[in-house]
């Protein structure tokens, strides 16, 4: 061999010698998800709903969302969709979906979207434009300039956000880590509706009052939470949670009530920009007041602070504490049909049209304003004795998105958590429609009563409309097929021990 030819050699052996190692893979997923996120914020002087009468907005607080998270599977992309605003109306819901399947491709069995019941947000109810038309002038009037309404350009603009939201979520989406945990905050929300003494259930019967006896009901002090992780970058994406409490701490303003500062605590704590999911649980008879504390109640601003910081918290140390993992079943089925109102007799037709007949009365409001809605209800349920009613279940590897489309009773929302058959479910109420309240069938039993059983034009459905509403869910979570909770990496075989410990005791 040459010299030349000797010194290439060793040269090539030296370079082999002394090369990097080869690259390690890129990491994988088999799932990927996109976040993103739409202003709905409602100009000042739009109604204010989530009463029976008008209310204008007058000051901004902060800024009203809608919020969309996307996953794929490779074989399913399925959308879950939150909403800053008291209610989302069926229509909103199914325009939506339909623009979202030409857009995307997403079907509409596959996008659930839900409100926060912020009674701090923008016009989408409660009554309905277009609603009333059927009726007589007068029930018209009672309706259109008497009540809460809706606005329709607004309700174009949120149909508008949640489209994009989800169609940029879905372009936008990344190969991802996923994890799901639950966590437990009991400090901020209570069951409102006491047993009371004469042996009723009242709803806010007062702090210090003498005749409350004890809680009605539970509450469900659960955090459930999702959060994804960009897999080449470890950025986070964005999260989704799940809690059960009305949204009525109401700082001032157009807000997204406590819900803003529940997104501001989880993105402070990772510094991240990233959007925040929130869907809200069963909580039609849970809000943040306590009728047992012998406390003064903190200011609005205060106990919106206080009930977002604290959620937020928690979720944050669930998000910590999670195992990751990059597989995710996506799947979701949902049933529609007919439930029925409960409709008013003639005798208390008759009444309350003696009493709205009259002029409103300057001081307290209460009956003229229930015989209003009792008149409203009866030229309701001419036109539709039955209300078309959605519950879906959304699956995301082992958590299930149950919805309902009302103000739903905890107690029902944790009998679906027992009986879906998956690790972790998330009850979403006030989703994919809006039927009002939607009470447990003991509280219209002879020890039950208080405000979420008054028969309105909001709240009509019968008696079983939750049970209906619950065995339903609980039907369509045992059609899916739950995956496992990902666990941490497990610890290989023994090696040594820490040789400094391993020592007897040493007294001398």
């Amino acid at each position: 061999m040459s010299i030349l030819r000797c010194l290439v050699f060793a040269t090539l052996c030296a370079s082999a010698l002394h090369a990097a190692p080869p690259a390690a893979p890129a990491p994988t997923s088999k799932v990927k998800a996109g976040f993103a996120e739409r202003d709905i914020t409602p100009a000042i002087g739009m109604e204010q709903p989530g009463g029976y009468g008008k209310s204008y907005h007058r000051t901004f607080h902060d800024p009203c969302k809608v919020r969309a998270a996307v996953f794929d599977d490779g074989k399913k992309r399925v959308a879950l969709v939150g909403t800053d605003t008291l209610i989302i109306p069926r229509k909103v819901v199914l325009d939506a979906r339909e623009q979202i399947a030409k857009q995307c491709g997403i079907t509409p069995d596959c996008v659930m979207v839900g409100a926060s019941h912020s009674h701090s947000s923008g016009p989408v109810g409660m009554i309905q434009p277009g609603e009333l038309d059927h009726a007589t002038p007068f029930v018209q009037k009672l309706g259109y300039e008497e009540s809460s309404m809706a606005d329709a350009g607004f309700l174009l603009t949120v149909t508008k956000a949640i489209v994009d939201a989800v169609v940029w979520a879905d372009k936008t989406k990344q190969p991802a880590s996923l994890g799901f945990g639950r966590g437990h905050e009991d400090k901020v929300s209570f069951n409102r509706r006491m047993k009371m003494k004469n042996g009723l259930a009242y709803s806010h019967p007062g702090p210090g009052n003498p005749d409350i006896v004890d809680y009605a009901g539970p509450i469900d002090p659960e955090v459930g939470v999702i959060a994804a992780w960009d897999i080449n970058t470890g950025a986070m994406l964005g999260c989704v949670v799940n809690f059960a409490c009305h949204a009525t701490t109401s700082p001032g303003g157009i807000s997204a009530n406590w819900i803003q500062y529940l997104e501001q605590t989880i993105q402070g704590a990772f510094q991240t920009r990233t959007p925040v999911v929130f869907l809200q649980g069963a909580c039609g008879d849970i809000t943040q007041v306590d009728n047992m504390s012998q406390y003064q109640r903190p200011g609005p601003e205060e106990w919106s602070r206080l009930v977002g910081g604290r959620v937020g918290a928690e979720a944050v140390k669930v998000i910590l504490s999670m195992p990751k993992t990059t597989e995710a079943t996506l799947d979701a089925k949902q049933k529609v049909f007919p439930i029925k109102r409960r409709i008013p007799s003639a005798e208390r037709v008759k009444k309350s049209m003696e009493i709205v007949t009259q002029p409103k009365p300057a001081g307290d409001t209460t009956d003229w304003m229930f015989a209003k809605e009792i008149v409203m209800l009866d030229a309701l349920v001419k036109k539709e004795p039955t209300c078309e009613v959605e519950v879906q279940a959304i699956q995301v590897g082992p958590v299930v998105c149950v919805s309902n489309p009302a103000e739903y009773f905890v107690a029902n929302g944790l009998r679906i958590k027992k009986d879906s058959g998956f690790p972790m479910t998330f009850p979403t109420e006030l989703a994919n429609g809006c039927t009002g309240y939607v009470p447990t069938e003991e509280a219209f039993g002879p020890n039950g009563g208080g405000y979420e059983t008054r028969l309105t034009y909001y709240s009509n459905l019968e008696v079983t409309a939750g049970t209906q509403m619950a065995d339903a869910g609980i039907e369509l979570s045992k059609q899916l097929k739950p995956d496992p909770m990902p666990e941490p990496p497990k610890i290989g075989r023994f090696g040594r021990a820490w040789t400094y410990g391993a020592v007897p005791p040493e007294v001398e």
